[in-house]
């Protein structure tokens, strides 16, 4: 289904190689595996969905609190917590294989041979239709700087994992950089296929009676519409920076956060905080796009992308 039935609006659009049937994503880390959100709405109702990040060993995550709710947004601190990507091969893969979507999978390590590594047992799976690489994890090699702070090691993971992942790749950015244009440039060089962006920014709470931080590791990700115009930003500079496509993220709650996104140019979008608030906002933003689509004349979505 490229068309929506009601409005008559062309909404399908094309991430490096991967159809979709609108361009509305979920944001890893705020969908589980989908079987969480089944209930709400239909599967069919996404683009694509990103289950949560899937590393090569099982991770505990970090220990509690690591949460916590600020002024519109949220900070969080989970640390990775899943059960390793052969648990997800053997026993999550078979539940959601089937649904009626794009099932993309979140990719994290520690070092460039493990994230290639979760690629190349993830590869086999026909069902798993692109993979999206989180380069925001802190490099084990090089004293824990994160690889995507950097344009070599953005481009280290990301030619290591092309030579692993036949299907479409997508390099998910950190935000919490000098100029996130450049670190696009080297993921775009050595075969990202699309990048998204923004991942979570480097935030910190305190609380004032305890005179504790609010999180057990101190600083951890802000999310929520807090960083919707950062994110905005950072996109709308990508979008003119690279040839690939780009997918926005950052605080979109509804659709007209999801327009303007794909005004400053953005080929697609994920909602991550608002899946919290409401399970069913993805579908929702499916149908106010439309019809936003339809109030303005815009016969296809992707006539208005990058139109800033």
């Amino acid at each position: 289904m490229n068309t929506d039935t009601n409005t008559g609006v062309r909404l399908a659009v094309e991430i490096g190689g991967m159809p979709m049937r609108n361009p509305v994503m979920t944001a890893s880390g705020t969908f589980g595996y989908g079987t969480e959100f089944t209930d709400f709405m239909p599967m069919s109702a996404l683009g694509a969905y990103i289950i949560k990040g899937t590393t090569l060993e099982p991770r505990q995550g970090n220990p509690y609190p690591r949460m916590a709710e600020t002024p519109s947004g949220m900070l969080n601190a989970v640390g990775l917590q899943n059960k390793g990507v052969d648990y997800l091969i053997e026993h999550i893969y078979p539940e959601i294989k089937n649904y009626d979507s794009n099932l993309v999978v979140n990719v994290s390590g520690s070092k460039p041979e493990d994230y290639a590594e979760v690629a190349r047992r993830l590869a086999p799976l026909a069902g798993v239709k692109a993979i999206e690489i989180n380069i925001s994890c802190p490099n084990v090699k090089q004293g824990g700087m994160a690889f995507g702070t950097t344009c070599a090691g953005a481009a280290a993971v990301t030619k290591t994992v092309r030579e692993a992942w036949p299907r479409t790749m997508i390099v998910k950015l950190s935000p919490n950089v000098t100029d996130i244009t450049e670190i696009a440039r080297a993921a775009e060089a050595e075969g990202a296929d699309a990048v998204s962006l923004i991942n979570t920014m480097m935030g910190m709470a305190v609380d004032v009676e305890r005179r504790k931080p609010c999180l057990s590791t101190v600083t951890g990700g802000l999310s929520g519409p807090a960083v919707r115009p950062v994110a905005v930003r950072m996109v709308w500079q990508t979008a003119k920076a690279v040839k690939i496509p780009v997918v926005g993220l950052g605080g979109i709650c509804n659709g007209r956060d999801a327009i303007e996104f794909m005004l400053a140019g953005a080929r697609a979008v994920e909602v991550g905080t608002a899946n919290f608030l409401n399970p069913a906002v993805c579908a929702e933003i499916v149908e106010w796009m439309a019809e936003w689509c339809r109030r303005h004349g815009v016969a296809d979505i992707n006539e208005i992308v990058g139109e800033i």
